[in-house]
């Protein structure tokens, strides 16, 4: 065979070793991202709605430049934390290659540098036998494919199906060039009626906003996600899956995994700060006989520097199974809380992880649970 050739096997001969239909069944193999060479984005009109306005003189002072090492090395100290617990507990655990964020690219349409590889759900979307890559919204997450190429080609030689979603060309024209981003209250107000910095001019969408409940997926319109990725979505994968478009109260909306998390089958936890407002929704978990538990507040250290995320990384869980589950370690009013629902938690320290966009489950890509596709609301 020429080294040019790819083998791959048969569907018939190899099953996939990519499988996964929701968030519970018992999970057999995991991505974890990694931030080595993370570089802090540029405080862009774009990214002031997604970074903390807290943090921006960080961003400002920053970007474009290496994360503070002090930062990285406690980053990178907490995915090899997760890595080691997941691996104690019999997942097999991959890792996307090392890129250098730091170099700056230049495409017809704009020029930028990049931020990390860690938040695999972020670029990864699985369904089924097949990985779906990402479009992204954000420019300094342009190339961020790069550093997961080989894991996936990889997998699709071993028969997963592999797709990647339309590369958004992210001109000006996709984001709103007349959004108010320095008038936080009236940024806020804009998007919880609806309007986000991101345009209809072309599909762009995160992994991170669907959440898989076999045949039902739900999705979230944000910051990054918009209704024309949604309906390629709806459109690619066919009338296999149900595609519910579902709001929070949420004035900076950005995935759902921190919002509506589900812990098994008949149980999904909601952020009592975001709650679901489409009654079609609720009614739809209800009627199946869905418990909805709203969680604790998080207790994030305050010396954590919550740069693009929440206290609400409390909820941004793995589940293992439907009886374990992992969290992190310092959550202790979230441990009890699941506790009290029967499960067994498996504690992880990764809150190092928290100023690079994410907690547990942003930071994965579940590759296979053993499971099959099911419908848990009726026909």
């Amino acid at each position: 065979m020429k080294e040019s050739e790819v083998a791959v096997a048969p569907k018939q001969q190899q099953q996939s070793v990519v499988c996964s239909y929701n968030e519970w069944d018992p999970l057999e193999e995991i991505i974890v991202g990694r931030i080595d060479g993370a570089v802090v984005p540029n405080l862009t009109r774009e990214f002031k709605t997604f970074a903390k306005p807290e943090y921006w003189d960080f961003f400002r002072k920053y970007g474009g430049k290496p994360y503070p090492e002090d930062l990285l090395l406690k980053g990178m100290k907490a995915l090899d934390n997760l890595q080691m617990v997941l691996e104690d507990q019999g997942v097999i655990v991959k890792r996307p290659d090392v890129i250098d964020f730091t170099k700056t690219y230049r495409t017809m349409h704009f020029e930028s540098s990049g931020f990390n590889s860690g938040n695999a759900r972020d670029f990864l979307l699985v369904i089924g036998d097949e990985i779906i890559e990402s479009p992204m919204a954000y420019r300094c997450r342009y190339f961020e494919y790069e550093a997961y190429r080989s894991l996936i080609k990889d997998y699709f030689k071993k028969g997963a199906r592999w797709t990647a979603g339309p590369k958004c060309s992210m001109s000006d024209e996709l984001y709103d060039q007349t959004f108010p981003v320095d008038d936080i209250e009236e940024s806020k107000k804009l998007i919880l009626s609806g309007r986000y910095i991101t345009t209809e001019y072309e599909p762009c969408f995160d992994g991170a906003d669907f959440t898989r409940f076999g045949r039902d997926i739900l999705v979230s319109r944000s910051l990054v996600t918009n209704n024309f990725g949604i309906e390629w979505m709806r459109r690619h994968l066919g009338p296999e899956y149900r595609i519910h478009v579902t709001r929070f109260y949420d004035d900076s909306p950005m995935h759902m995994d921190t919002t509506w998390v589900p812990i098994g089958e008949g149980r999904v936890l909601s952020c009592p700060e975001r709650p679901c407002l489409d009654s079609n929704i609720l009614d739809m978990f209800k009627t199946a006989g869905w418990e909805i538990h709203k969680p604790p507040p998080g207790l994030c250290p305050p010396q954590i520097p919550l740069h693009l995320t929440s206290r609400w990384l409390s909820m941004n869980i793995i589940m293992l199974d439907q009886n374990r589950v992992v969290v992190e370690a310092s959550e202790e009013p979230t441990i009890k809380f699941l506790k009290n629902l029967g499960l067994k938690t498996v504690p992880v320290d990764i809150k190092g992880f928290f100023p690079f966009g994410g907690g547990l489950h942003c930071a994965t890509c579940d590759i296979r649970r053993k499971g099959t596709l099911r419908s848990y609301f009726g026909n």
